[in-house]
């Protein structure tokens, strides 16, 4: 039989005992210890803030992949040596817990629970009386709180999760269904509706056909999604997505300078705003639309940085200047020393006036005078 403690944590199997005049074990209960107070101070806690504990369970696995493969396979034997190992983790008394001899594949079983419970294992004794020994060491702390069975229904749960997203992933990706709109996602703090439809009035001018509504997802993603501007308007889908197309550069651009959302990209919505298609990183990289923001922030040239000993471009410049104004200024002096009086025997005639102070020469001075320049 079973015994339990009172908030029935912990689990002992004893022998019944029972007879017609004694009943034995059959009322015996085991008393709680550490373990068991500190679960009944957060179940309390847990009624006192109306905390829903089933809610609030972490997602982590305590045991190894290949614990939980072996359990799968025997599911009932391993949860009778599941039992065993939390009733010996559970008495502190105990040391050495020591197994009946089995299968080799058994044996792996329990060597790698063991592990996972933080506890040393042995085989011992030759085959056909092969068996496993495990004990208490120091590294040992407590029993996992998940069972074994706890966790194979997490694992189950997440690798259930894991292929129903790539499922829909593969569903969208090889949906034919034709665009009708554009999707931004991760869209600027505080943008409205009014102002991104104001940016894009123009945008949505050049197709007289098409009516455009803007609706903010509950993924907090916006749709803008293309319909016929009236119920009497018959326009294709084909021809829907081929306006899409077109207005694509020009909506980029827009978004872009506004700096309206991180990415942009084609998108089909069904009519209750259901994305069934998106335009995918691989099926965008070959249009060169897919990152909005990266192109709106990263620069169009790279700014010059100038070399260790290198003037700055403006102080090259002023050099240049000086240098040709004293060119200049070198040139008109030249020039003004070049330019020679028209009538050289006058300037001669009164240069030597000067030099002997008189204001007209004799005769024979003036020959000699003449005669020494022509000579």
């Amino acid at each position: 039989m079973l015994v339990t403690c009172e908030c029935q944590h912990l689990k002992q199997e004893m022998k019944c005992n029972a007879s017609k005049s004694s009943e034995g074990n059959s009322k015996k209960s085991i008393a709680c210890d550490e373990e068991c107070a500190r679960l009944e101070r957060n179940r309390k806690l847990a009624l006192a803030l109306n905390i829903d504990p089933e809610a609030h369970r972490d997602d982590h696995v305590p045991y190894s992949s290949d614990t939980l493969k072996m359990f799968r396979e025997n599911v009932k034997w391993s949860q009778e040596q599941e039992r065993e190992f939390r009733v010996f983790a559970a008495d502190e008394a105990e040391k050495r817990l020591r197994f009946k001899p089995m299968p080799s594949h058994q044996r792996a079983f329990l060597h790698s629970l063991a592990e996972d419970f933080g506890l040393d294992s042995e085989s011992m004794d030759p085959e056909p009386h092969r068996h496993v020994a495990v004990f208490k060491t120091p590294r040992f702390v407590m029993a996992p709180m998940k069972t074994l069975q706890e966790c194979v229904r997490i694992r189950l749960n997440a690798e259930a999760a894991a292929a129903s997203l790539l499922e829909d992933q593969r569903r969208l990706r090889s949906n034919n269904e034709a665009f009708n709109g554009f999707l931004l996602k991760h869209p600027r703090f505080g943008l409205t509706i009014e102002e991104l439809r104001s940016e894009l009035s123009t945008q949505f001018q050049y197709t007289p056909g098409l009516a455009f509504d803007i609706s903010f997802l509950p993924s907090e993603e916006i749709v803008i999604k293309a319909k016929p501007a009236t119920s009497s308007t018959n326009i294709s889908a084909s021809s829907i997505e081929a306006a899409i197309k077109a207005m694509k550069p020009s909506v980029l651009a827009t978004i872009s300078t506004k700096r309206f959302a991180e990415t942009c990209q084609m998108c089909s919505s069904d009519a209750s705003l259901n994305i069934l298609r998106r335009g995918f990183e691989d099926e965008s990289a070959t249009d060169g639309w897919s990152r909005v923001a990266a192109k709106a922030i990263a620069p169009r040239s790279a700014t010059p940085q100038r070399g260790v000993g290198e003037k700055s471009v403006y102080t090259v410049l002023g050099s240049k200047l000086k240098d040709a104004k004293r060119k200049k200024e070198a040139l008109e002096r030249a020039r003004a020393e070049e330019t020679l009086a028209d009538d050289w025997e006058e300037e001669a005639r009164r240069e030597e006036m000067e030099a002997f102070g008189a204001t007209e020469l004799p005769a024979d001075t003036k020959a000699a005078a003449r005669t020494e320049l022509l000579g």
